[in-house]
C-alpha cells in the first residue's frame, strides 16, 4: 500500500522536529541562560510529543533496510524487523528472509499487507551453477509478498578486492554468469530482481549491463552514495542509474579529506552532501512506483584511497577528471559539512542508541523535509 504524501509546511509544529538527543542537549544548554529558558520550553513540548510518538509514531513512507541497524543491534529475524521499523514509523523493510518455513512466510505477509507496510528481500545471486538455492529464495520473497529482492554482486569494494585488472575481469565474467543464471528464474517466478551499485560497478558499468540484458525483471537498487568511492559525481550516478531502479538504498554522505586520498561515511539524511530532494523528484519522475528505503549505516568512515597505485589497478579507462572533480568535491564540502563522526569509543549501549537516533533522524527528515 503506498503513503501519501506529506506536504512540506511552510511553519514547523512541535511535531515535525526529531526528537532531541543527549548530546543536543548538552551542546545548546551550553550556549547561556536564555537558551536554557527556550530549550525548557521546547523540551517540555518534545516530551509529551516523545510520549505520544510512543503510542502511535508518526508514518513515513521511507522504508530501513536491515543495513541500516547492522552495526549494533543486527536483527536476525524478519518478523521481529519488521516489528521494530514499524515501531519507528517506517513505511517497510528491506530484509533477508530468515526462515523458508511457509506458515513463517504466510504469517510474515499477513503482517506486512495488515500494517501496509511493503517489503524488498535480500537474497545472494546464484554463483555456482546450481542455482536451486537461489530458486527458494525467490519462491519464499513471492510467498511472503516481497515487490522486488535486491542483490549485490561484491560483498566488499572494488579497489579493495582487486589488486590487478585481470582479477577484476574474473569477476566481471563471473558475475554476468551468474546473473544469467537468476534472470529466467526470477522471469518465471515474475519477482524483479535489483543489483545495487556496492561499490564495485561504476554508474556507467552498471547501466551497460541493463541495456545489454534488457529485462522488465532486472534493474538496480540505486544506492544514492556508495558510487562517491569510485569517483562518480554523486548526482551524475543518480542519474544515470534512476531510468533502472527497482529498489533504492536512499543515503546522505560527508566526506573529508586523508593522506591518502578522502574519507566518506554515511550521515543522516540531510547532513551530507547529496542532493536528496532532486534525487527524490528524479526517481518519482523515471520510476514512480520505486520504494524509497533508507539504508542509514553508523560507522567509522570508510577511507577510499584514490591517490595510491592498487586503486587504480582495475580502472584502465578512468582519467585525471574523475580524481580531480572528486577531490574538489571534498575540498568544498569541508567548508560547510561538521567532521565525519567517529564511532570506535562508543559503548554498544551507545553505539544502539546513536545507532536508532540517526535512523529516528533521516526518518524525520524524508517525511518532513522530502514529503516521503
Amino acid at each position: 500500500m503506498a503513503r501519501k504524501t506529506v506536504p512540506e509546511a511552510l511553519g514547523r509544529s512541535i511535531a515535525e522536529f526529531s526528537p532531541m538527543t543527549r548530546r543536543q542537549l548538552l551542546m545548546r544548554a551550553a550556549a547561556g541562560p536564555a537558551s536554557v529558558r527556550i530549550l525548557a520550553t521546547v523540551a517540555a513540548a518534545a516530551v509529551a510529543d516523545t510520549a505520544s510518538a510512543a503510542v502511535a509514531p508518526p508514518r513515513t513512507g521511507m522504508g530501513i533496510a536491515t543495513t541500516s541497524i547492522m552495526t549494533a543491534r543486527k536483527p536476525h529475524d524478519t518478523y521481529e524487523f519488521l516489528e521494530y521499523a514499524l515501531s519507528l514509523g517506517a513505511g517497510g523493510i528491506q530484509a533477508g528472509i530468515s526462515s523458508m518455513d511457509p506458515a513463517y512466510l504466510k504469517k510474515l505477509r499477513a503482517r506486512l499487507e495488515q500494517l501496509g507496510m511493503y517489503f524488498e528481500a535480500m537474497a545472494a545471486l546464484p554463483k555456482k551453477e546450481d542455482a536451486s538455492e537461489f530458486e527458494r529464495a525467490v519462491e519464499a520473497a513471492r510467498v511472503a509478498g516481497a515487490d522486488v529482492i535486491r542483490t549485490a554482486c561484491l560483498g566488499g569494494r572494488r579497489y579493495e578486492n582487486f589488486a590487478d585488472l585481470r582479477s577484476w575481469e574474473t569477476f566481471v565474467t563471473e558475475s554476468v554468469a551468474a546473473i544469467d543464471r537468476a534472470l529466467p528464474i526470477v522471469t518465471r517466478h515474475r519477482m524483479p530482481l535489483a543489483i545495487e551499485n556496492h561499490k564495485d560497478w561504476t554508474a556507467q558499468e552498471l547501466a551497460d549491463i541493463m541495456k545489454n540484458k534488457s529485462s522488465e525483471y532486472l534493474g538496480v537498487c540505486l544506492d544514492t552514495g556508495n558510487n562517491i568511492a569510485l569517483l562518480d559525481a554523486p548526482m551524475a550516478a543518480i542519474e544515470t542509474l534512476a531510468p533502472y531502479a527497482l529498489s533504492t538504498h536512499v543515503k546522505d554522505m560527508g566526506v573529508e579529506p586523508y593522506a591518502d586520498g578522502f574519507l566518506l561515511s554515511e550521515v543522516p539524511l540531510g547532513e551530507g552532501i547529496i542532493d536528496l530532494k532532486q534525487t527524490v523528484e528524479l526517481l518519482r519522475n523515471s520510476r514512480p512506483k520505486v520504494h524509497f528505503t533508507l539504508e542509514m549505516i553508523t560507522r567509522n568512515p570508510l577511507e577510499v584511497p584514490c591517490l595510491t597505485d592498487k586503486y587504480w589497478a582495475t580502472f584502465p579507462e578512468r582519467n585525471g577528471k574523475y580524481l580531480a572533480d572528486t577531490l574538489r568535491l571534498v575540498r568544498n564540502a569541508q567548508k560547510r559539512l561538521q567532521p565525519l563522526p567517529r564511532v570506535g569509543h562508543e559503548s554498544r549501549s551507545g553505539l544502539l542508541q546513536l545507532e536508532q537516533e540517526n535512523v529516528q533522524a533521516s526518518l524525520h527528515y524524508a517525511r518532513v523535509r522530502l514529503g516521503i
